[in-house]
């Protein structure tokens, strides 16, 4: 394995959260694992095997960008336009050395550049020539987004990258193929490429976009305006583009008699891992965490320990961060943090709750009423709408997330935020509905 300058690799920290101490016959700890990663040098930088960034090579990255061209992008033209307009925007944000393909998305995947199923190397001239291949885009046809990412991970694979990544933008529901398609489309590309999930205008599913984004530990959103897309994009590809490390997971180390309750990412979004584990050797697991850059992440830990006595202390869970490589191995990125429980008949120390812990408790809870509220509502339950958005509206303002406290204001009108009171309004556009159930899962960190 090659050996890796401190200058150039991104540096991993780890701290732990927590109240460690448990009352007589406590048996669940809980902390918030923050994971930070700074100070990479060369951005977009990994080589395959060890996937990080040896001097002297270019961005170590691919991309494919899947654009919807069925028939209702017609409706209104604006869309399309907005398309290719926002497609533009993206391959100009791609950085020079970096592969690169444009996909044409409808019942079936065609590949509009370069095509003859390779990926393009950008440079001035690739750019140029995607952006002329984009000016052949029409609208016709149907919508089958799990033909558009098998494409795309055979593209991306046959280049020999680190970073894989790609962009869905869709307008319509995936109707040209069963939800069983899509759902093996997805598992197989899992794990081989991350995916960012755009919905544009209002006419698509919202848990199908926003499952395809969790399902490849990418970012979803809606575009309603499609004049909002170019600068979605080129954000979305500006990230993509400082992206350094691929395939980092959170190894959950546990002793003998704990068990791991879950594992939740909890910032910058909710989203649950606990199923994702993959076993990594006697009583450790691994959890998928994607691509990183210059960012730091959150992650709530529950851990069931066996009972012990008043005064006893143990080692409930270890945590560290590394890439598993193919042959079982993996290598560590060096940060590691220590989840521990302490038995105590002090009431006061065993019955606080961490600050952190009670937060991201919060903010998960936020996330779930929401989209039960919303279930709610679409089925008629006004009742149980107004109960849980309520519940949403308390929780938005007691933890200070004023983004999701103005989305609840266009679907509710709040009465008493405090107090959770609120009226569901009479007429909400359904862009309004559409944008507070995607972002529902977008979470406040801790005021420190």
């Amino acid at each position: 394995m090659a050996n890796f300058s401190k200058s150039n690799v991104p540096q991993f920290s780890v701290d732990v959260y927590q109240n460690e101490y448990l009352p007589e016959g406590g048996r669940e700890v809980s902390a918030i694992v923050t994971v930070t990663s700074t100070g990479g040098g060369t951005v977009g930088s990994a080589v395959a095997a060890p996937h990080l960034y040896t001097p002297g090579e270019g961005p170590d990255a691919a991309v494919a960008i899947m654009v919807d061209c069925s028939g209702s992008m017609d409706y209104p033209p604006t869309k399309m336009r907005g398309a290719r307009d926002a497609t533009a925007a993206a391959i100009d944000a791609v950085r020079d050395g970096v592969h690169f393909a444009v996909i044409g998305g409808t019942h079936v995947a065609k590949e509009v550049y370069p095509g003859g199923g390779r990926l393009a190397v950008a440079d001035a001239t690739t750019r140029d020539q995607a952006k002329q291949a984009l000016r052949k885009l029409s609208a016709g046809g149907g919508t089958a987004i799990g033909t558009w990412l098998r494409l795309a991970d055979r593209l991306l694979s046959s280049a020999d990258v680190a970073i894989r990544h790609g962009i869905v933008l869709t307008d319509g529901r995936n109707e040209h193929e069963s939800p069983e398609d899509l759902k093996a489309a997805l598992e197989a590309c899992a794990g081989r490429f991350t995916a960012d999930a755009r919905g544009v205008g209002t006419d698509w599913e919202v848990k199908e976009v926003t499952g395809i984004a969790s399902a490849l530990l990418g970012t979803s959103d809606i575009v309603a305006d499609p004049a909002g897309l170019s600068a979605d994009f080129t954000q979305m590809m500006e990230t993509a583009m400082g992206k350094e490390v691929a395939d980092v997971a959170l190894r959950l180390w546990t002793p003998v008699g704990t068990s791991i309750k879950f594992v939740k990412q909890v910032a910058p979004t909710v989203e649950e891992l606990t199923d994702r584990r993959t076993e990594a050797g006697p009583r450790a697991g691994d959890y998928p965490t994607g691509s990183w850059g210059d960012e730091s992440r959150d992650y709530h830990v529950c851990v069931e320990v066996p009972e012990a006595d008043l005064g006893q202390e143990m080692l409930a869970a270890r945590v560290s961060l590394v890439i598993p490589q193919g042959d079982g191995t993996a290598q560590t990125l060096g940060a590691q943090g220590l989840v521990r429980a302490v038995w105590t008949d002090d009431m006061a120390a065993s019955t606080s709750i961490n600050p952190q812990v009670a937060h991201y408790t919060g903010q998960a809870e936020l996330a779930q009423v929401i989209q039960q509220g919303l279930d709610a509502r679409k089925a008629g339950d006004v009742d149980g709408a107004t109960a849980k958005l309520g519940r949403a509206v308390q929780l938005a303002s007691a933890s200070g997330n004023a983004d999701t406290a103005k989305l609840l204001s266009k679907v509710v009108d709040v009465v008493d935020a405090a107090a959770g009171t609120v009226r569901l309004k009479a007429k909400v556009a359904e862009a309004d509905e559409m944008t507070l159930e995607t972002r529902s899962t977008k979470t406040v960190r801790v005021k420190k």
